[in-house]
């Protein structure tokens, strides 16, 4: 994997430096701009790179053979080369904002009023890859040593420029590691209310990027600081202060035992896992009670979850399989606990679920954060490895058409029968076809 990404790297930046070059020959100017040269300051290989040029977009689409026009308007081109897409941009300053989101109108200028118009000094670095000179006039490189995110110019204008930048802020101190300027954070708290101007997905995209390991727990937190968590994720916010009984959760209430958890993330942690942890408990806060004698409940906050689960993935724009798959999880989150008392053929049945695997990391996740107890986990994790390596319970024994062939009519009796024969297969009281075959004959006679 390492040789892979080092040769997809090597050749992403061969790529961005052919197009500096061949840009510089027809007789422009060209530079690496934005969170290419920021990852490269910081000696991490850059995942895409952006170019500025003073080439107009219609010399551009001249010069390179495959482009895209993703933005001619703005001055925005996508070009292809060697399989690898770049955007090649017409340096440019922006005005007239009225959407909080795209300008009211462009005009294409030079390299330096381009990096002005940019959100972060540490996104507002212009590096030219042939002279191998790095031109700073917004005091990036100084934010990168001190790990400092601050916006260009007047916070409150560039949030009013683009909304999505309030969360952007948050992202990017999470991800990097950085603090975030005074100024900017303020500015952040005092308009976090107009992130609702922003369009679902792309609010989605950047709470993905957010909740990624090892930084999820640290983006929690700054939102939550940041006071940007009610406006994006509400029913988050209610975990704040919402108690749990201290016999199970030692560690205090529902943010506190979420945030745990996004702290335990495997770096490999999937969409799917990730949201499982912040949504299982949606509930707790909707169904918390707290009987006479002290005693603190959330009947069925599973099932109350799973449903809420769906309205706030649907909301976010989420693919409908990834929400499915989320509800699955956080619907059966509380079986697994009682796993070591379950007959062979229930927790068989628990394993045949296509989300079991990512249940079972999520049931890991919330005993480390809570009792600290792994016993059930262990449990179920070799039971599972056993499970997989007895390919003869992974599949029914017999099917309807069998059964039909027996003189079982369609219907519902016959379903009824299939699911007895597969609970018998699952017990280990049926292990061949035939087996199968002989035990319904019996039953029909």
């Amino acid at each position: 994997m390492p040789d892979t990404f080092n040769s997809y790297a090597d050749s992403l930046k061969a790529g961005a430096l052919g197009l500096a070059k061949r840009l510089v020959k027809a007789g422009f100017e060209a530079y690496w701009v934005g969170g290419c040269v920021r990852d490269a300051r910081l000696g991490q290989a850059p995942s895409d790179y952006d170019i500025a040029t003073d080439a107009t977009p219609d010399e551009i689409e001249r010069l390179f053979h495959k482009t895209i026009p993703v933005g001619k308007q703005f001055g925005v081109m996508m070009v292809l080369e060697d399989g690898h897409e770049y955007q090649v941009a017409t340096f440019r300053a922006e005005g007239g904002y009225t959407d909080g989101r795209r300008p009211g109108s462009v005009r294409f200028t030079n390299a330096r009023e381009d990096a002005l118009r940019r959100d972060f000094t540490i996104n507002g670095l212009f590096y030219d890859p042939l002279a191998d000179e790095l031109h700073d006039w917004v005091g990036g490189e100084a934010d990168l040593e001190t790990r400092r995110i601050r916006t260009i110019g007047d916070p409150a204008e560039r949030f009013g420029e683009d909304r999505l930048r309030l969360l952007r802020t948050v992202r990017f101190a999470a991800q990097l590691g950085f603090e975030i300027e005074p100024g900017t954070f303020a500015a952040v708290q005092q308009n976090a209310a107009a992130i609702g101007e922003v369009s679902a997905e792309r609010i989605r995209d950047e709470l993905l990027k957010l909740f990624r390991p090892p930084h999820a727990a640290c983006g929690l937190d700054l939102l939550h600081e940041s006071r940007l968590l009610p406006e994006v994720l509400p029913e988050l916010a209610a975990f704040v202060g919402c108690e749990q009984p201290t016999k199970y959760h030692p560690e205090g209430d529902v943010f506190r035992h979420i945030r745990l958890m996004l702290g335990h993330l495997p770096a490999d942690a999937g969409t799917t896992l990730i949201w499982s942890v912040l949504m299982h408990d949606i509930a707790k806060p909707a169904t918390f009670t707290r009987e006479a004698e002290g005693r603190i409940r959330f009947l069925g906050h599973e099932k109350v979850g799973a449903v809420m689960t769906l309205e706030i993935m649907n909301r976010l724009r989420f693919p409908k399989a990834e929400s499915a798959a989320v509800r699955t999880c956080v619907r059966h989150h509380m079986q697994l606990k009682d796993a070591q008392q379950m007959r062979p053929a229930t927790l068989r049945k628990l394993f045949l679920r296509a989300t079991f695997p990512v249940e079972l990391a999520l049931h890991r996740l919330d005993s480390l954060a809570s009792t600290g107890k792994l016993d059930n986990f262990e449990f179920l994790e070799a039971t599972f490895a056993e499970f997989q390596d007895q390919p003869e319970l992974q599949k029914p024994l017999i099917d309807g058409d069998d059964l039909i062939a027996l003189g079982q009519a369609p219907g519902s009796e016959l379903g009824k029968l299939l699911s007895d024969i597969r609970n018998r297969q699952l017990a280990g009281e049926l292990t061949t076809r035939e087996q199968a075959l002989d035990w319904a004959r019996d039953l029909l006679g």
